[in-house]
């Protein structure tokens, strides 16, 4: 990875040719079976552009919204996304992976926030969920900083490394959000910032480049 003084971070849409750079990191079977629920089987890029196909319909109707994470040199560190979209119960499922080369740097919880902030304030959902594997402190750090709640276990629902792990399901409702918002803005240092798109916003950048925020 490059120089660590670069520590401003772009999230932008998925684009296709982004799953070159992704589909390794799922090729790692000690992150497959942490994060990821649904695979044990790590997958060729040919497999990952198939299981992702959804993410690129032109139409915009999948019920998913996916965003990588870069540097200002370009490099993608993480990704991050909704799934499950619903407009009408006004909730979504929310998922954050950055690479291990990546890990530390404080951008999970940072983009993770801006996530935060597009889908309360930007698309009007209510509820966002997320589910981690029990002993997996990363993700359990994460959304707990997020301010989520602990909703559920679902006992040994999760297997992997031929262990049945339970699996913790939380919840994030956009006024837990608007609650939490503003102390965890002060919580985080301005040095490394997560922004969107080329330019930035000092609104939808995280933490906000502004002194005040709604």
């Amino acid at each position: 990875m490059e120089d660590q003084s670069d520590r401003v971070f772009r999230m932008r849409p998925l684009e296709k040719a982004d799953l070159e750079v992704i589909s390794p990191w799922f090729q790692d079977i000690e992150d497959l079976g942490r994060f990821d629920r649904t695979s044990r089987v790590p997958l060729n890029l040919a497999q990952t552009e198939d299981a992702w196909r959804d993410a690129f319909n032109p139409s915009g109707n999948s019920g998913k919204c996916w965003f990588v994470v870069q540097s200002e040199s370009g490099e993608i560190l993480g990704m991050s996304g909704l799934e499950a979209i619903s407009p009408i119960n006004r909730d979504a499922v929310i998922a954050m992976f950055v690479a291990k080369s990546a890990r530390r740097l404080g951008l999970g919880i940072r983009a993770t926030a801006l996530l935060g902030d597009f889908a309360f304030r930007q698309l009007g959902l209510n509820r966002l969920t997320s589910y981690y594997r029990q002993d997996n402190t990363i993700s359990r750090d994460l959304v707990e900083r997020m301010g989520c709640q602990v909703e559920g276990v679902l006992r040994q629902a999760w297997y992997s490394d031929g262990t049945f792990h339970d699996m913790v399901v939380v919840g994030l409702l956009r006024q837990d959000w608007m609650d939490r918002r503003l102390t965890l803005a002060k919580e985080l240092k301005p040095d490394t910032v997560v922004t969107f798109g080329s330019y930035g916003c000092p609104l939808w950048s995280w933490p906000p480049q502004v002194d005040k925020f709604d």
